[in-house]
């Protein structure tokens, strides 16, 4: 059972109660069997995409490669975030939204809704549920919009396909194209440092998807995010130090 004090600022001894470790385990236990029946539908399937065992599992190891990056990033936020919200709360809401940057303003937000700060002598326990409260309540309504939402997407999708097929094959690459030159535009205004790591990455991108097209090393196209991404760590590194 959690008690909370109201006044009491000994965070750590409410965020890593054992109640919290049962149900943050017991997500991440959903999460691992709904990767594992994902996975092995999508080696049922893959047939019947034209696409071969080998392929699938290329694909697997792409996905994985460039999940690399993104992750480091979530895991340095993170473990700046543990002495905030313990490592349950962190495991659940930084692992599983995996933005941390939405986790801290539902917390930030919700706290000073009553007046307390994170991190300073206002953050008690009783704030502390108020944001566990809240970064929960954002969670699940990010899971209802998008249950509610997909299946209305899905029928647009059916009738734009019907209408203009080749119109649909462009849309989902216009789109993701989109996204991410977004997200690398907003990074040029911040610093030097945020031009030289976009600068870095995309030249090593560039160069990796020229080597493996001359080459033909179908390898060095799927590692090439990897490559990208670390590059352009080291690049920031060497250029701050």
């Amino acid at each position: 059972m959690i008690l909370a004090q109201g006044t009491s600022t000994d965070i750590v001894s409410i965020a890593n109660a054992p109640l919290l470790w049962i149900l943050a385990l017991a997500v991440l236990g959903v999460i691992v069997l709904q990767s594992a029946v994902y996975m092995k539908a999508v080696r049922k399937n893959a047939a019947g995409a034209d696409m071969t065992q080998r392929e699938v599992f290329q694909a697997f190891r792409a996905g994985g490669v460039a999940a690399i990056g993104p992750s480091l990033a979530v895991v340095l936020v993170a473990i700046a975030l543990l002495p905030l919200f313990g490592t349950p709360s962190i495991l659940v809401r930084i692992g599983l939204i995996g933005s941390a940057a939405t986790e801290t303003a539902s917390a930030s937000i919700a706290a000073g809704t009553v007046g307390a700060n994170l991190g300073d002598s206002t953050y008690t326990q009783s704030v502390f549920l108020i944001a566990l409260f809240a970064m929960s309540l954002s969670g699940a309504c990010w899971m209802i919009s998008t249950l509610i939402l997909t299946p209305i997407l899905a029928r647009g999708q059916d009738k734009l396909t019907k209408v203009n097929p080749a119109l649909m094959a462009i849309v989902p690459s216009a789109a993701l194209l989109a996204a991410f030159s977004g997200l690398t535009v907003t990074e040029f205004p911040k610093s030097a440092i945020h031009i030289l790591a976009v600068l870095v990455s995309a030249t090593i991108m560039a160069i990796c998807l020229f080597v493996a097209r001359r080459l033909d090393q179908a390898w060095l196209r799927e590692w090439a995010l990897g490559f990208s991404i670390i590059g352009g760590l080291i690049a920031t590194y060497i250029a701050t130090n």
